[in-house]
């Protein structure tokens, strides 16, 4: 590919998309697609799907990676004009103290700021160390000429405008990415450069292939609609989680059997592992404990499928993330073997 798809996360975390403002972002991707020869569509919950026919149309595969991100919305204007937040998606307030933000509010003018404790200055409060990271404490200083309530509302900024965070998107010289919201537009840019490819290589899928970007799975659904009743696999790709009793690294393929929502497909997995042994894709096999996905979603929607979950190994998730070039292209190899391959 002449384009790295190192380089396509890092414009993907350039784009702010936290859950229920992801509409920018979307329209991005489907411009992508549309350049690179597809069609795709928006559904109702403005997630989009790609459908490429394949050799077969008797029996279809569902591939799915989401595009929405952890952030916050204005919870509340304090009497000093600064703001209370509420977290949208499943993270801390220690993991964005200190972190540069944006107020977009609903005439689409945005606000720079940085979130902060309240006490943070460790000149005035005591308690600066020990204090609570939570609503109460946890708060955003605008970057505005503000001193109280009224100033911040006439900025236009009110209770329910999305706060997204600075991805802070850096390459290192030895192969490393680091940046929040690689969980999941890794996932994303993977899926994006596997389509261009297919379009300059002029391949056919053996089965057709629905290819979705959900924009809700960081509260709890996405690619759980517009499933069809050909759909027979559906594999979900997303960050492999690391951490202690974890398999999971920055170098490979994470193929995960169970997560917080009970095991995956025995015999999808074992496909799965098998196409990485036969091709020698370098994997790791792990539990997520505290962890769902889009494919997740969808068995507890009602879907009469198998279902899978791979993914690059993250470190620190939900956080300042951070994962390799290995990792990313051992995921590549294994999402091409696989859509290439026959069901068992």
């Amino acid at each position: 590919m002449s384009e790295k798809t190192i380089d396509v996360v890092k414009k993907l975390t350039t784009i702010p998309s936290p859950t229920g403002n992801t509409y920018e972002i979307i329209a991005s991707i489907q411009s992508t697609l549309v350049k690179a020869g597809y069609q795709p569509t928006i559904n109702r919950k403005g997630s989009l799907i790609v459908t490429v026919e394949g050799e077969t149309k008797e029996q279809e595969r569902f591939i799915t990676a989401h595009v929405d991100t952890l952030g916050a919305m204005v919870r509340a204007i304090k009497p000093d004009g600064r703001l209370k937040i509420d977290l949208i998606g499943g993270f801390r307030f220690n993991a964005i103290e200190g972190e540069y933000c944006t107020i977009h509010t609903a005439n689409d003018t945005t606000y720079s700021g940085t979130i902060l404790m309240h006490q943070t200055s460790v000149h005035v409060y005591k308690d600066a160390g020990e204090a609570e990271r939570n609503q109460d404490n946890i708060e955003v200083r605008i970057d505005e000429k503000i001193t109280n309530a009224e100033e911040t509302k006439a900025l236009g900024i009110s209770v329910g405008d999305f706060i997204s965070f600075d991805a802070r998107t850096e390459i290192t010289e030895t192969g490393f990415i680091k940046s929040r919201h690689l969980d999941d537009k890794v996932s994303v840019a993977i899926l994006i450069q596997f389509l261009k490819k297919l379009k300059t290589d002029n391949r056919k899928l053996p089965y057709t292939t629905h290819f979705f970007i959900s924009n809700n799975e960081e509260i709890g659904y996405g690619g759980n609609s517009n499933i069809s009743d050909k759909v027979v696999e559906y594999l979900a790709v997303d960050m492999g989680a690391m951490g202690d009793d974890q398999q999971t690294d920055e170098y490979s393929v994470s193929i995960c059997v169970k997560d917080a929502s009970g095991p995956y497909h025995y015999e999808f997995r074992k496909n799965l592992t098998n196409l990485c042994e036969k091709n020698q894709i370098p994997y790791q096999l792990d539990i997520y404990p505290y962890y769902g996905s889009d494919a997740s979603a969808a068995m507890k929607a009602g879907a009469d499928v198998r279902h899978a979950l791979i993914g690059a190994g993250i470190d620190a998730s939900h956080a300042y993330e951070r994962t390799h070039n290995d990792s990313i292209v051992a995921t590549e190899q294994l999402v091409e073997k696989y859509l290439f391959s026959k069901m068992n």
